[in-house]
C-alpha cells in the first residue's frame, strides 16, 4: 500500500510543480534581473525584491512582512550573498504560511455525518468544477456524497452541476430554475440524512450583489439547513480564481465580510503567473487555503500544503 501511496504522492507533486510553472518562471526571471551585478543582499536588492513580490500578486501587506523577516536575517548574519536569497525567501515564506493557525488543516471532520459544505464565490471562478472534483475525491475515498444545486438563478449552473453528478456518479438534488436556494438546501440535507450520506456539497448563487443581500441570502440558507442539521454548514468554502490576482483578494474581503468563511479553494493556478496570490491570501485572511486547483483533470484539485507549495513555487526549472 505504501508503495502505491508514494507513487500517488509523486504524481501529485509533479502536477503541483507543473501547475506552478508559469508563476515560478515569471518570478525567477525578475529575480535574476534584480540581483545582476550584485554579490550581497543590500537595500537595493531588497527594494527590487519588494517590487517583484508585489508584481507576483503576493500583496503589499504580506510583502512587507516577508521583507522585514529577510532584513532581520541580513542584520543578524551580517553578510548574506545573493546566491542564498532563494533559500532564505523559501524558508521565510514557509514560516509565514505555517504561522496561519489553521495551516495544514486536514480534510473533513468525520464525526459530523453528514458533513455539510456550503460553497460560495462569484460566477466564473470554477465553483461548479471545484464541487465536481471534490465530489470525485470524496467518492474515491469511499464516502457517500450528495450534491445540492442551490445556484437556482443560472440555468447553466444547475445543468453543469448535473453533468458533474452524472460524471462522478453521485446523486443531486435540484428544483426549477428561479426556486428559493434555501428550499433546495433544505431538500438536499433532508435527502442526505435519509440516504445516510457522509458528505453534502451545496452550491450557492455566484452573484456578488451588495453585501447586505448576500449576507441575508447565505444566512437564510444556513438557518433552513439547521432545521435538519443543527450545526450545519460545517464548512463554508469560498472558491477564488487565482488567475485574477488582486481581484481574488477583493472577493475574499467581500465574502468574508458577508458570511463566516472557514475554508478557501484557489483555482486555475496552472494557467497563470499569479500563483503568489495564494501566499498573500493565506497570510492576510488567516483562513485555511484548503484546496488548490492546478489542472483540468478530476484529480488536479489538491489539498493545500504550504511547505510543498513554496517548494514548487521556488523550484528552478
Amino acid at each position: 500500500m505504501s508503495w502505491f501511496k508514494n507513487i500517488f504522492k509523486k504524481e501529485e507533486k509533479e502536477t503541483l510543480d507543473k501547475g506552478l510553472e508559469k508563476s515560478s518562471q515569471g518570478f525567477f526571471e525578475k529575480m535574476t534581473k534584480a540581483v545582476v551585478g550584485k554579490s550581497k543582499v543590500d537595500d537595493e536588492v531588497l527594494d527590487n525584491l519588494e517590487e517583484i513580490l508585489i508584481a507576483s500578486d503576493v500583496g503589499a501587506s504580506t510583502t512587507i512582512k516577508i521583507i522585514e523577516r529577510i532584513e532581520e536575517r541580513v542584520a543578524r548574519d551580517k553578510y548574506v550573498g545573493v546566491g542564498e536569497l532563494d533559500n532564505i525567501l523559501r524558508e521565510e515564506i514557509s514560516g509565514l504560511l505555517l504561522e496561519n493557525p489553521h495551516a495544514g488543516t486536514g480534510n473533513i471532520d468525520t464525526t459530523k455525518k453528514p458533513y455539510v459544505i456550503m460553497v460560495v464565490g462569484v460566477n466564473g471562478v470554477g465553483k461548479t468544477t471545484t464541487i465536481g472534483k471534490l465530489a470525485h475525491q470524496f467518492k474515491s475515498e469511499g464516502k457517500k456524497v450528495v450534491l445540492g444545486a442551490g445556484d437556482t438563478f443560472r440555468a447553466a449552473a444547475v445543468d453543469q452541476l448535473t453533468i458533474w453528478s452524472e460524471r462522478v456518479g453521485v446523486p443531486i438534488v435540484k428544483q426549477e430554475m428561479g426556486s428559493d436556494p434555501a428550499s433546495v438546501a433544505f431538500d438536499t440535507v433532508q435527502s442526505a440524512v435519509a440516504q445516510n450520506a457522509d458528505v453534502v456539497i451545496i452550491d450557492t448563487a455566484g452573484r456578488l450583489h451588495n453585501k447586505i443581500n448576500l449576507m441575508n441570502e447565505l444566512s437564510k440558507i444556513k438557518r433552513v439547513m439547521q432545521k435538519v442539521i443543527p450545526d450545519a454548514p460545517h464548512e463554508i468554502l469560498l472558491v477564488l480564481d487565482g488567475s485574477t490576482g488582486q481581484n481574488a483578494f477583493e472577493q475574499a474581503k467581500q465574502f468574508t465580510a458577508a458570511t463566516e468563511v472557514n475554508a478557501l479553494a484557489v483555482t486555475k493556478l496552472d494557467g497563470t503567473a499569479k500563483g503568489g496570490v495564494v501566499i498573500g491570501i493565506s497570510d492576510q485572511f488567516q483562513i485555511p487555503v484548503k484546496y488548490i486547483g492546478v489542472g483540468e483533470k478530476m484529480q488536479d484539485l489538491q489539498l493545500f500544503n504550504g511547505t510543498e507549495f513554496v517548494d514548487s513555487f521556488f523550484k528552478k526549472r
